[in-house]
């Protein structure tokens, strides 16, 4: 067990590991994304995922939609209707990107096949061997940081009524149907056991499968960067290779760039692959990325409308996911302009006009820069990030002066 346990951490960053990591989180939320896994998902795993699901959907859907349009139309509070329609909307982005990946599980497994078959190519070099395990540590620490932050989140907020005296839940004044009056037994436990259950299966999704996202586009983010540094190298390592060669050797020239040639095959050969491989991911994430992205706008509007005193733990949490995806799509972008230069310092001047003809290919297709959407409408970057919280401010001062 301890050696088990020690492979999520930072000892063990290559990628099979990391996908292994992901790959045990979400089994007991029965989502099976690792073909390596030949066993099928424990029938315990289906039972602890229905009971938190059912959880999810009584307090959440059923519950929100009662508390808000039947019970707060009747009372007239507002603002406990706001705050928890926020707290809905935001629970949506966990279970839609849920249900894109079980719909989606068949091409999801895919992929990580063939992430795992591009990782068990051979080595390029120790430099490419060191520079990619080097950046895949800073993306499991970025992973690693993420799920921390969230889980603290979600522990902090089931806490909250359990340091508070009395009989307490997470928000008081949020009814559940079927519960009122909600602080008598039985309805009391209940109520706790339902809000702790969803709670706890909404915090498990949104961070695994936040990481599994931030895994994934991360193995193409390290990929370019040791790419980049092999092309920047390459032409001196040519020449190392070959120093026996004396300088007036005719053939010199012809020898270097024959070995060259080989070399920037692979380089090219492993770009393709990466290009493929996460044009695969983008594909099948933009959809969850855009709703969730029309949840979060939703959810902060909401929350800073019922004043920050009133939603202090859910704000950081819809900022949190925003920011995460916005600083995800925005490494790969850094990495392909990375990725871009090295091809045009490459010290392509020394090579013939066969190779010459190669690095101009590459080129081309280095300045078609990866990226990350929401819908293919909105690039995930920082400038999307400030955008996104541009916009909300906007709509949260137009909606405060309407209902003042």
């Amino acid at each position: 067990m301890p050696i088990t346990l020690g492979k999520f951490g930072l000892r063990h960053c290559d990628l099979p590991t990391m996908m292994w990591n992901v790959a045990v989180m979400l089994r007991l939320v029965a989502l099976d994304i690792d073909p390596r896994f030949k066993k099928p998902i424990a029938k315990s795993s289906y039972l602890l995922t229905t009971v938190l699901a059912a959880c999810y959907f009584y307090v959440y859907l059923i519950s929100m939609v009662w508390f808000v349009f039947v019970r707060c139309q009747a009372t007239g509070d507002l603002y406990s209707a706001l705050i928890v329609f926020s707290l809905a909307v935001a629970s949506e982005i966990a279970v839609s990107k849920y249900a894109f990946i079980l719909v989606n599980s068949g091409e999801v497994r895919n992929i990580v096949e063939s992430y795992l078959a591009c990782d068990n190519l051979p080595a390029l070099s120790s430099r490419f061997t060191a520079n990619l395990a080097r950046t895949l540590k800073k993306i499991k620490t970025r992973a690693l940081t993420f799920w921390f932050a969230i889980y603290a989140n979600c522990f902090i907020y089931l806490l909250k009524p359990i340091l508070m005296p009395g009989r307490h839940v997470m928000e008081d004044f949020f009814i559940l149907y079927g519960l009122d009056p909600m602080f008598e037994t039985p309805n009391y436990q209940v109520a706790r056991f339902t809000l702790t259950g969803a709670t706890i299966f909404l915090g498990h999704l949104t961070t695994n499968i936040t990481a599994f996202h931030i895994m994934i586009t991360g193995y193409t983010e390290a990929q370019l960067l040791a790419l980049s540094d092999e092309l920047i190298y390459l032409w001196e390592d040519i020449k190392k290779e070959h120093q026996g060669l004396p300088d007036d050797n005719r053939n010199k020239h012809y020898v270097l760039n024959k070995s060259l040639k080989k070399r920037l095959k692979e380089i090219i050969k492993r770009h393709i692959i990466n290009i493929d491989l996460h044009k695969k991911v983008d594909q099948i994430f933009r959809g969850a990325i855009a709703v969730e992205f029309l949840l979060l706008v939703l959810a902060l509007v909401a929350e800073l409308l019922c004043g920050l005193k009133n939603t202090y733990m859910e704000v950081p949490f819809a900022l949190v996911l925003v920011a995460t995806d916005c600083w995800t799509g925005q490494r790969v972008v850094n990495a392909c302009d990375v990725f871009e230069n090295s091809v045009y310092d490459s010290k392509w001047e020394n090579f013939d006009k066969s190779n010459m003809k190669t690095i101009c290919l590459m080129y081309t297709m280095s300045q078609k820069t990866l990226t990350m959407s929401a819908g293919s409408v909105v690039t995930l970057n920082l400038a999307c990030f400030m955008s996104i919280n541009k916009f909300i401010y906007s709509t949260y001062t137009t909606l405060e002066s309407a209902l003042r």
